[in-house]
């Protein structure tokens, strides 16, 4: 086990939900990566996660993650879509399976691919099981997932419990980016119960209540992402989101 994940285990038990804030390196403009990275950090934000479902320019999220990396103390976790993700200077990296993938290339084979890059670049690899939850998103169709339907929790679960017996000690239920719902309370629950490891849970969090109730249904982190990219005062709803999750402690 390495210093992020030390970290944020630590946090885990200090914090109710930990906040992780996606960065885009596609969508966002260097400047206002740099600004936004200070000023999650300044409301509480956990980590850093940069990457997205079809990032493809390597050295402009290269520059992204050295240039944020100088910006702030809070942990900076790359977050890739494929072997394009993998890049320097970051501190760890949420090394994937998309097991509910059609395509097994993201199953395992890009896992191959990029392994050697992760120890070449000392970072610190998160065992991860990334499962897809609902249709119609980036991610959903990059990754050619069979979703998981938003009403069936009992399979959310099973995914889950077979990711911890293959000894995956995070998952990321994950509804995509801009998401028209998140995942469901009653699915997060079902996957509490049987997931022992870190739960992070992203897509469609867009408001203060819906994040509570996320956390309050067991997941450790939640991802915010989309809501920065596109919303005029979301430094202020993130600011509420945190305030909420500091207001329902466990």
């Amino acid at each position: 086990m390495g210093k992020v994940e030390q970290y944020l285990l630590s946090a885990r038990k200090r914090k109710a939900g930990l906040i992780f804030v996606l960065i885009d390196s596609e969508v966002s403009k260097m400047k206002e990566s740099v600004k936004l990275a200070k000023n999650v950090e300044r409301l509480g934000a956990a980590a850093i996660l940069v990457g997205g479902s079809s990032a493809i320019n390597q050295l402009e999220m290269a520059q992204v993650v050295r240039t944020i990396k100088k910006s702030v103390k809070i942990p900076i976790i790359l977050f890739p879509g494929n072997v394009t993700g993998v890049v320097p200077k970051a501190d760890a990296i949420l090394f994937s399976s998309l097991m509910n993938s059609e395509n097994p290339y993201y199953i395992t084979q890009a896992q191959a691919l990029g392994a050697p890059t992760v120890l070449k670049f000392g970072l610190e690899p998160l065992p991860t099981a990334y499962i897809i939850v609902g249709e119609g998103t980036t991610a959903w169709f990059v990754g050619s997932a069979r979703a998981i339907p938003f009403d069936k929790p009992g399979i959310a679960a099973a995914y889950c419990l077979a990711a911890q017996f293959l000894g995956m000690r995070f998952v990321y239920l994950e509804a995509g980016s801009g998401a028209k719902q998140s995942v469901r309370p009653e699915m997060i629950q079902a996957v509490r119960k049987v997931f022992k490891g870190f739960l992070i849970v992203g897509g469609g969090i867009r408001d203060a209540k819906t994040a509570a109730t996320i956390v309050k249904a067991g997941a450790d982190a939640i991802v915010i992402g989309t809501l920065l990219e596109k919303e005029n005062d979301s430094l202020k709803k993130l600011a509420e989101i945190a305030n909420s999750l500091k207001n329902n402690r466990k």
